[in-house]
């Protein structure tokens, strides 16, 4: 198959590429260093099993758990339906 200039990988790497600066960004907004006592939003007690497991911890389960429900709500239209991209 003709690809002009590009390399025989040059689809693969692009992929690759592309899923590398995911995981970087993922990683970068996780928390690290010592986590919290209390939440920082409700001032709840973070148990100490919580704090040792995640790294960084910052929020309570009550608390994480509402922040990634709003985040799940993006407002992405993952479908790509004809009618989404005319908007």
């Amino acid at each position: 198959m003709a690809t002009g200039w590009a390399g025989d990988t040059a689809v693969q790497d692009q992929i690759d590429a592309t899923v590398e600066d995911a995981i970087k960004r993922a990683r970068s907004r996780m928390p690290s260093g010592p986590g919290l006592e209390h939440c920082e939003e409700c001032d709840a007690p973070i148990p100490e099993a919580r704090r040792k497991a995640v790294p960084g911890v910052r929020l309570c389960v009550a608390c994480q758990q509402a922040q990634d429900e709003d985040e799940a709500f993006a407002g992405y239209n993952r479908r790509g339906s004809k009618d989404s991209q005319l908007r």
